[in-house]
């Protein structure tokens, strides 16, 4: 899939209609020389696009290195004159035929305009529909369209910096096992099955740390232990007073009544905890949710079912899929909430019941004269009693987490037993020598070196066996680096068309000024003769004489003539 046009529009007013070709396309500045060429616009070309491919439209106007600061210009502009940003990709730049149309805008509510191909999606439906249209075989959520499409779309940081390591910076070692394994074609249909395992043991881990926080398990047994003694030794002394007999069955019954109400006063506090730590987990996937802006989903897949006749799958049914397994997923981290709630609600009526009952026996005892005499007794076994009931509940709750722990791990084990067999990291290994071929051939023809992706079979801090991917090659400086970056990105969409895997044949660069200019130019002859749409933001006066040319450049900006043209 190419990009063919990215147009900026506000009502019939065309802003910017930027058209793209096959090969190097240069997104430049035209300030004179004494003018600085940074602000105009260039690295948000490289948003707009990620933006209809579901980035958040905050990314267009909030600094991205503070995170905080809004271009309030910007903002206002786009939301007071009703930008509208439309993205056209074709899967043939040459034929111009199915076409996939996606529009966003940047209001809200029902004003919002997230369309793929004219129909209106969803938030959680755009992305949904994008990932069925340019990826129509990957049906499970992990790894998610976003992350899938990372490594084409290079302006922030981590993706400028890093070859492999594309998303933020706190995606686990698990994450980028899943989205690795899926791009090097190594079926493996239990990645999402396993993420939904390690979430879960973290929050049992999470849990137990909680429980923990003052005593491990054995110290509260010991504990335990001793205050039986200890109650034990009370009740001896209180057997001994000359007490009627209807006191002594009335304070017994007094003594049970506030051991009844400590431990399950002690119950409902951790039925609470746990309640918790699960809507934690629940309001994290859904902040993990909410972030995929699915508007540029809509367009594309448009697009795709005018152009790719194969497929099968219709959206509603893809959409429908979606929304089910989102479903499952969080009926899987909230299935024991009924029940909780349920218990706290059972819990708290047995608990008025039995303070009612408190109170009734407390006033007859306090009405006899030997009440008194007892009370010191009474107030120490009272303690004693609640301690045994705070006790044994954190002793019951650990147990059950420890039971938990060792049935996630039973589980990821069966999973792991799998992922790490013979036959499957010889899969891994297959896959993975096929992509190295064109990666280090591509780096030979490029620099003279060769790049190459290797994996390791490593344990993370809690024992758990991953594969970590990464490339290498001996010392290399921050313009090898780059052109690292551009060799991996180039190598990969070679890879898939050899195995035919669906992949965007666009790969978007921020910051190419880092590059050498002797790779800059050999790119260039590259991908023009390899079927590749390779995009990149640049100062036009850091430009090598061989590319600075105007069939090269798809957009020329100034500070004269800014991307927006907002009239300040």
């Amino acid at each position: 899939m190419f990009i063919k046009a990215l147009t900026i529009t506000s009502g019939a007013k065309v802003i910017r209609e930027i058209e793209f070709h096959k090969g190097l396309n240069l997104i430049v500045d035209e300030s004179e020389h004494e003018i600085t060429g940074n602000s105009v616009g260039k690295t948000t070309v490289l948003k707009l696009v990620d933006f209809c491919l579901g980035a958040n439209p905050k990314h267009i106007y909030v600094d991205h290195e503070t995170k905080k600061q809004e271009y309030k210009l910007v903002k206002n502009f786009l939301i007071d004159s009703k930008v509208l940003i439309t993205l056209v990709l074709t899967s043939d730049l040459d034929k111009g035929t199915d076409d996939i149309v996606i529009e966003r805008n940047f209001l809200a509510r029902k004003k919002i305009v997230r369309t793929i191909n004219g129909e209106q999606f969803t938030e959680d439906e755009f992305e949904t529909k994008l990932s069925s249209i340019l990826f129509p075989e990957h049906l499970e959520s992990k790894p998610t369209f976003r992350q899938i499409i990372s490594h084409n779309i290079r302006y922030k940081d981590e993706s400028i910096n890093n070859t492999l390591k594309t998303l933020d910076k706190y995606t686990s070692d698990a994450e980028y096992e899943t989205l690795y394994l899926f791009l090097f074609g190594c079926e493996f249909t239990k990645g999402n099955s396993k993420q939904e395992i390690l979430t879960k043991i973290r929050q049992e881990d999470t849990y137990k740390n909680r429980l923990e926080k003052n005593q491990t398990k054995t110290a509260y047994e010991t504990a335990l232990s001793l205050i039986n003694n200890d109650i034990e030794e009370l009740n001896k002394k209180k057997s001994s007073f000359n007490l009627n007999e209807n006191f002594e069955e009335d304070l017994d019954k007094l003594n049970r009544v506030k051991y009844e109400i400590n431990k399950i006063s002690s119950t409902i506090g951790k039925l609470n905890i746990r309640k918790d730590l699960i809507r934690e987990a629940e309001e994290e996937l859904k902040s993990s949710k909410s972030e995929i802006d699915l508007r540029q989903l809509e367009i594309i897949y448009e697009q795709a079912t005018s152009k790719i006749t194969t497929i099968q799958k219709s959206f509603s049914d893809l959409v429908s899929f979606h929304n089910n397994m989102i479903g499952e997923k969080v009926k899987f981290i909230t299935k024991e909430l009924p029940t909780l709630e349920k218990s706290i609600i059972d819990n708290n009526n047995v608990l008025k019941r039995l303070l009612e009952e408190e109170k009734t026996i407390t006033s007859g005892i306090s009405k006899s004269d030997s009440f008194e005499e007892l009370e010191n007794l009474i107030a120490e076994l009272t303690e004693k009693y609640r301690k045994k009931g705070e006790y044994e509940n954190i002793i019951q709750q650990l147990c059950e987490v420890e039971s938990n722990l060792k049935e996630y791990n039973k589980q990821l084990n069966e999973i792991d037993n799998e992922l790490f067999s013979d036959s499957f990291e010889q899969v891994v290994k297959t896959q993975l020598n096929k992509f190295n071929v064109h990666f280090a051939s591509i780096s030979n023809e490029l620099y003279g070196e060769q790049y190459a992706v290797k994996y390791d079979i490593i344990t993370n801090k809690k024992s758990q066996r991953l594969y970590k991917f990464s490339a290498f090659n001996a010392n290399m400086s921050s313009g090898k680096k780059q052109g690292e970056i551009s060799c991996f990105d180039i190598a990969y969409t070679l890879f898939t068309d050899e195995e035919n895997i669906p992949c965007l044949h666009f790969l978007l660069n921020d910051k190419k000024e880092l590059m050498h200019d002797n790779q800059l130019v050999k790119i260039s002859e590259f991908v023009n003769k390899n079927n590749i749409q390779f995009v990149a933001s640049i100062l036009k006066d850091k430009l090598p004489i061989e590319i600075n040319k105007e069939e090269y450049f798809v957009v020329k900006l100034s500070q004269n003539d800014k991307l927006f043209r907002i009239r300040e």
